[in-house]
């Protein structure tokens, strides 16, 4: 994945930089096979925004700079913002139980803290599909409970869709309003950003569709979104590139409206002991994911819905914030190679991914083979006579592993061999063995040997 470690010194007159950032942005969409994506950019004082291509390819309706694109995980962003405020109000503190806001969480002894920077233990949650029908009580009760804790509260970092399920029921508790009120009315309004959520049957302003691109046969087509209700605090928040930029500035203290008070957003960009999130970022804030670019830290999210591809990043010192939002599955790649293009285009590299390691030679490690469990998710672990391990998800095909001394590992692309940062095992601190896995962010329990 791309990472510029440093950024070449440039200057640029401001009326070279929009251009520049238009031509990049439509020549990319174009190679990656992306219908519409949109580009904000707010650096030295001054927002550059651009757009390109379809909304959806059905009517060919075009992307405008005031679509709205479904936002995925970028959500959770905003959703710890409100708990943050409702925190800087005195109506929480984030050292409280959330079983005191949340009671189908009355056995877990997760703080407010530890909820908002997935290391509460609580598991990713279930596919939309199979919790259509379900409420938030029902949901939590059915799916985190304590059977379900990938680990103890505080142990360890864990990406859980039900953890923000849960913040958004807690966000309910305390105002007494729908997440979507108190998201819409403390946040979205006072940023000046004009609120659209998904499932919404008549937003009031233009909204794209996702797209899933065939790189093979070159063709792309419009996909329905499932989030399912309940999982709204987790991904349903719809937004453009200049609504990101907008929080993203909230973010880092330097927005024209401060709706975050300033310790609030510093409390958020501070990296959380023991938030270790793996390939998804380097550090884990408060509802943010935190990326180290030499001496910078970054802060962010980003995003995934069916057929959409968003990401956020914003940088404290400099005062720079980068949104982009993408129509088609294909967009993560866009993503990552505009963003090796920035540190030319504005002087500032700006990182799509954690900073590399270097873990070493390959290593066989026949001894982390075995079952492991995250809710309904379970991870198989196979080795051969060599030692040498293939990974398994809900018995789908399996994908070899390459592990090395640290216990960390890659995935392998079965069609091309290409190495992609999977993860790592995790020992138990006590008996040195091992009894966890941690894939794409989210940890999962030995529940078998092989």
């Amino acid at each position: 994945m791309p990472y510029v470690t440093s950024a070449p010194v440039v200057s640029r007159q401001q009326t070279e930089i929009r251009p520049l950032l238009q031509e990049r942005l439509h020549t990319l969409a174009r190679a990656h096979q992306v219908p519409g994506a949109q580009l904000a950019v707010h650096t030295d004082g001054v927002t550059y925004s651009v757009h390109t291509g379809e909304a959806d390819v059905t009517t060919g309706r075009p992307f405008t700079a005031d679509t709205a694109v479904p936002l995925g995980s970028v959500t959770k962003c905003a959703t710890a913002a409100v708990v943050m405020l409702l925190a800087a109000d005195g109506d929480l503190a984030l050292t409280d139980r959330v079983a005191t806001y949340v009671p189908e969480l009355r056995t877990s002894r997760a703080t407010v803290r530890q909820l908002l920077s997935h290391t509460a233990g609580l598991p990713t949650g279930p596919d939309s599909d199979h919790v259509a029908t379900l409420t938030p009580s029902r949901y939590l009760s059915a799916h985190c409970a304590e059977r379900d804790a990938v680990c103890a509260p505080g142990a360890g970092f864990s990406y859980s869709n039900a953890g923000f399920i849960a913040a958004g029921r807690l966000i309910e508790s305390v105002t007494g309003m729908t997440w979507q009120e108190a998201v819409r009315a403390f946040l979205l309004e006072p940023l000046g950003t004009a609120p659209a959520f998904l499932g919404d049957p008549a937003p009031a302003r233009p909204v794209a569709s996702g797209h899933s691109a065939n790189a093979l046969s070159g063709r792309v087509r419009a996909v329905q979104q499932t989030l399912a209700p309940v999982e709204a605090p987790a991904g349903a928040l719809l937004a453009s590139a200049l609504d990101l930029v907008a929080l993203g500035r909230d973010l880092i203290g330097q927005g024209p409206r401060a709706v975050l008070p300033h310790d609030a957003a510093e409390e958020m960009r501070r990296p959380v002991p023991g938030a270790v999130p793996g390939v998804l970022a380097d550090a884990w804030g408060l509802g943010l994911g935190l990326f180290q670019q030499g001496t910078a830290q970054w802060c962010g999210h980003d995003g995934n819905a069916q057929g959409t591809s968003c990401h956020l990043r914003a940088e404290p010192e400099s005062g720079t914030v980068v949104a982009f939002t993408s129509n088609a599955n294909s967009g993560t790649a866009l993503w990552q190679a505009l963003a090796d293009d920035l540190a030319e285009i504005i002087g500032r590299g700006v990182p799509a991914a954690p900073a590399p390691r270097e873990p070493g030679r390959p290593l066989a490690l026949p001894q982390c083979a075995g079952t492991y469990h995250n809710g309904t998710v379970e991870y198989r672990v196979t080795a051969d006579a060599a030692g040498s391990l293939a990974l398994s998800v809900n018995g789908d095909t399996p994908a070899p592993l390459v592990c090395y001394a640290d216990l960390s590992c890659d995935l392998v692309d079965p069609s091309n061999g290409r190495r992609v940062p999977g993860g790592t095992f995790v020992r138990d601190p006590e008996t040195g063995a091992i009894d966890r896995l941690q894939i794409s962010g989210r940890t999962a329990r030995r529940t078998g040997t092989a």
